[in-house]
């Protein structure tokens, strides 16, 4: 798709108004290369300012959802030349905030994101999908916070955002010290997926079709519900209401609202301009 073409990523338009984001390395498993990390941040900036895209679905080609870090490719990015401790850190910190991005212009995106698993989510893929809005998986899906098996901690997201999705801050904090594999079941019980379905193209159709949903919405009323939500996961309610009442003080003079309305009473579909 023209101004959409990537190395580690495949960006198609499946349905109107939703854009498909699949990482597209099956035969590395969809590990997370240098290429991946650079472009996911291109990719969702672009995404952001589209005027005509409401819904993004993110999806993993082949086998599994991701194998997470690609660490024979990564390696040399992890790695800070000199001999004195202070200055090598002080090198690698913008380098761990880069990484960071790349998860976080999910979150930034004022569209809403949906990640539909199937089976392994490992390591990165944890981070990636819990900067995700919604997260649906396959029955075989499964998910492990890896990091601490290979001797760091998390610290592109997973570590801050879990808690927060799952709302259990003690079995966050066993997952991420124990590197415990978890499954389906599990992850919906604990609230990190919403819904589960049969196979691959199930829970793809189930996003997709979730996606033309919420794509037939008010995009500005839609957008605002996201930044407003995001907002007041990090604040407390009083300063999130203080929030969506200047938001709203502006959007609410959208024509989205009159056409919302005048739909309703002529019990018609409404039709919302792009932005």
């Amino acid at each position: 798709m023209s101004g959409y073409q990537f190395e580690s990523l495949a960006v198609t338009r499946p349905r109107e108004h939703v854009m498909q984001v699949e990482m597209n390395r099956p035969e590395k498993r969809n590990a997370m290369n240098r290429a991946f990390w650079r472009e996911m941040v291109e990719c969702f900036q672009a995404i952001s300012a589209e005027p005509d895209v409401r819904v993004v679905v993110v999806s993993g080609a082949g086998k599994i959802f991701t194998a997470g870090l690609d660490l024979g490719d990564m390696m040399g990015s992890l790695l800070v030349e000199g001999a004195d401790t202070a200055r090598k850190a002080i090198k690698m910190t913008p380098t761990i905030r880069q990484f960071q991005e790349t998860f976080s212009v999910i979150e930034k995106c004022p569209k809403p994101v949906i990640a539909a698993v199937h089976s392994a989510c490992v390591g990165g893929g944890v981070d990636l999908i819990t900067a995700c809005d919604i997260r649906l998986c396959t029955q075989d899906a499964w998910f492990q916070i890896k990091e601490v098996d290979i001797g760091l901690a998390a610290d592109v997201g997973t570590l801050q955002r879990l808690p927060k999705v799952i709302g259990n801050d003690s079995l966050a904090r066993e997952l991420a010290f124990t590197s415990r594999r978890f499954e389906a079941e599990e992850a919906k019980q604990m609230g990190l997926v919403s819904r589960i379905y049969p196979d691959r193209e199930a829970v793809l159709e189930a996003a997709l079709d979730l996606a033309t949903t919420i794509a037939s919405k008010s995009p500005i009323a839609v957008q605002g519900t996201k930044i407003s939500m995001v907002y007041s996961r990090d604040h407390s309610v009083q300063e999130g209401l203080e929030h969506v009442a200047l938001w709203n003080s502006t959007m609410l003079q959208s024509e989205d609202v009159v056409e919302a309305v005048q739909a309703g009473m002529q019990k018609r579909k409404p039709e919302f301009s792009k932005l």
